[in-house]
């Protein structure tokens, strides 16, 4: 699956890349045709804690799926985004399947 993770306004390192990968590689096994991802992290500027915003937005043939979630970590919001899209994207295998 491609990619593609667009930090907003700060530099992210290898470790979180290698982790959203191989986060959103998982997500093939519930629906296969899956063809890109694209990843928005984003830092807002409040005070409160949970301030790590991930938007998450996953392309397949004739649907697109968007999740976004505000945590404590990039990490926790990519975990939460996932599980998200897995459900979602298991619903579409379901409807996909009862119109064969």
């Amino acid at each position: 699956m491609n990619v593609n993770v667009h930090a907003v306004n700060f530099t992210v390192d290898g470790k979180l890349l290698d982790f959203v990968q191989e986060r959103m590689d998982k997500l093939e096994k519930y629906y296969d045709k899956v063809v890109s991802a694209e990843i928005y992290l984003k830092v807002e500027k409040t005070s409160d804690k949970e301030n790590k915003i991930a938007e998450v937005k996953i392309h397949v043939p004739g649907d697109d799926f968007m999740v976004k979630k505000q945590c404590k970590t990039f990490e926790e919001a990519v975990e939460q985004s996932a599980e998200s899209l897995a459900r979602l994207l298991q619903k579409r295998k379901e409807k996909v399947r009862t119109h064969i």
